[in-house]
């Protein structure tokens, strides 16, 4: 295998008028985490996605809660999405897609994710109970599209059944975090960047 960047750590910052974020990402961690978004179920779905990808995440959010938690939700996945890509470089030597069926008790998630450079999200969530105390889950589809568009992904997310809207997100970011954990791996067999196009 040719030489590949063994230091695969990001920081990124952005700050707007309505959130101030800071991310650190370490794609050969150990799945360590420190969230603080001010939105309890968004920090322990950050939690699980750093758990079952290995990667060590670090996200200090300060964002405008009071209004709504669109914002928070959205930019988190701006940053994330930016720290992949940056951690990533020039994708050399990974295996570059990824793929896992989770369940979750009653939920059925299936996830596929490609880091081939086009942004896409392609996303589904069967449940018609969608509310966690006061955090609605159709909100995620806002995060996977802002993390897919600034990592240059396609992330493809069906979730198959249950109606539970907990375990319906925990499927979700356990299956896409297990993806991730196998397409960011590296191929001993792959000498270059994954791509016929010799880019990505």
């Amino acid at each position: 295998m040719s030489e590949v960047s063994q230091h695969r750590v990001a920081e990124v910052v952005r700050n707007t008028r309505e959130t101030r974020i800071r991310v650190t990402l370490d794609l050969d961690g150990a799945g360590e985490c420190r969230v603080a978004t001010g939105i309890g179920f968004f920090d322990h779905m950050l939690e699980l996605f750093a758990k079952h990808s290995l990667c060590d995440l670090t996200v200090e959010c300060d964002g405008d809660v009071n209004v709504d938690y669109h914002h928070t939700v959205e930019d988190c996945g701006l940053a994330i999405g930016s720290a992949l890509d940056k951690a990533l470089g020039d994708r050399r030597g990974i295996r570059r897609y990824g793929f896992f069926l989770l369940p979750m008790d009653e939920s059925l998630c299936r996830c596929a994710i490609d880091f081939g450079g086009r942004p896409f999200l392609s996303w589904s969530l069967a449940v018609t109970n969608t509310f966690c105390r006061d955090f609605d889950v159709r909100l995620f589809e806002e995060f996977f599209r802002a993390l897919s568009v600034n990592a240059r992904m396609n992330v493809h997310v069906r979730h198959e059944g249950g109606n539970e809207p907990h375990h319906a997100a925990e499927s979700v970011f356990k299956a896409f975090a297990r993806s991730v954990r196998a397409a960011v791996e590296f191929d001993p067999r792959e000498r270059g960047v994954p791509s016929s196009k010799g880019a990505i």
